[in-house]
């Protein structure tokens, strides 16, 4: 089955066409760099972008920085409060004039590495962070997903909030190294290990691609490695999601 998954973050708009038995992406990634201010009707604008790209005429899911319950956005993380309480389901839906379906971004990308990659059978506590514009966090237990954690927003010991001082949009806009960036990260899961004591612990997002600039700065004891998809996981997360929407829950 095909369908074009869709990955809306705070910076950036992502998209191909994925082959949802294999987890393959059958087009080249399409990115448009996200409208701000980052507004229904401007993110709307620019799936309907990505959809005319594509000549896209089927179901598409997205991946979104948000609380997704039932297809309405409860929060409104790295884009503007006018998302909170928004249809975000049926507003992309009537935009594009495709189904659409959407869910966390962070719980795309888990559902992408469970499926498909480095998660698959494991059967223990799994902990994927999705490094970029904020830290998106998914947990599986027993292969199954605990849905919108938002790990990101936990409080550090040192005050601040997680996602303001270890995401990778801290790291470019305070011009941080790797090897510092990666002590402060560090100090991020070492905090989400006392928490949940994962067997594993998953990057995805943008940084995921530089992991070996800052493994050495990872003193935790459980093992870390970068997600297989890299920051494609939540595109071909978002479409397995489509998918599963499809086959069983009302349309």
């Amino acid at each position: 089955m095909q369908i074009l998954g869709v990955d809306i973050g705070g910076s950036g708009i992502k998209g191909a066409i994925v082959d949802t038995d294999t987890g393959a992406l059958l087009t080249e990634r399409f990115r448009i760099e996200t409208p701000q201010p980052v507004i229904p009707e401007a993110v709307a604008g620019s799936l309907v972008q990505l959809v005319e790209h594509f000549d896209w005429h089927g179901p598409i899911g997205c991946g979104f920085p948000a609380v997704i319950q039932h297809g309405i956005a409860r929060t409104a993380s790295n884009i503007s409060p006018l998302f909170i309480g928004s249809p975000v389901d049926q507003l992309f839906t009537e935009a594009t004039g495709c189904p659409c379906y959407c869910l966390n971004d962070a719980d795309a990308a888990g559902m992408a590495e469970m499926r498909f990659g480095v998660g698959v059978d494991h059967q223990g506590v799994v902990l994927l962070i999705t490094i970029g514009t904020g830290l998106g966090s998914v947990i599986f237990t027993q292969g199954q997903l605990l849905p919108n954690t938002e790990l990101g927003h936990i409080y550090l010991a040192n005050g601040y909030k997680a996602e303001h001082y270890a995401s990778d949009a801290v790291r470019k806009n305070e011009d941080l190294g790797w090897k510092r960036w990666g002590k402060r990260f560090n100090q991020y899961l070492l905090t989400m290990e006392a928490l949940f004591w994962p067997d594993l612990i998953i990057l995805g997002g943008g940084a995921s691609k530089k992991f070996d600039k800052f493994e050495e700065s990872l003193t935790i004891v459980t093992p870390v490695i970068p997600a297989t998809f890299l920051n494609q996981a939540g595109i071909v997360g978002a479409a397995l999601y489509a998918k599963a929407r499809l086959q069983t829950w009302p349309k």
